[in-house]
């Protein structure tokens, strides 16, 4: 696996695919089909999850994919990313994690995300961005 590239998914890609939101499941059984590998960084899932989140669901979408650690380099990744866009702060930080992910993942890359507009300016032409 790994050869077709990479979908990442955000806070909201990954909320879908434990609701088993009709679209982005096609999104990423379409991923899978082509091969691709789907990943979320370690801090989407803590985003992601809260008390109201279905345990068995979250642990069910978590078996579908690779969780990626905020290693140095992305961590260093993600700092460069916001001294190229003037962006900073908490506010950013877990996109600019998870556009450092996506940016150093095999490509081609794609970010299922509810928020094009920030990581499209963090990730450029480098990664394609699916609003879900």
């Amino acid at each position: 696996m790994g050869q077709g590239g990479t979908l990442v998914l955000d806070s909201e890609g990954l909320s879908k695919v434990t609701l088993n939101d009709r679209r982005v499941m096609g999104l990423v059984r379409g991923a899978l089909e082509e091969d691709m590998r789907v990943v979320a960084s370690i801090l989407t899932l803590i985003e992601a999850h809260h008390p109201r989140v279905n345990q068995s669901r979250f642990d069910w979408a978590l078996s579908r994919l690779v969780v990626e650690p905020v290693s140095e380099a992305i961590g260093r990744k993600a700092m460069a990313l916001f001294k190229e866009t003037g962006l900073h702060g908490h506010k950013y930080a877990i996109d600019a994690v998870v556009a450092a992910t996506a940016l150093r993942a095999p490509g081609p890359t794609v970010i299922l995300t509810s928020d094009p507009e920030d990581l499209e300016l963090l990730c450029g032409r480098g990664v394609r961005i699916v609003k879900v």
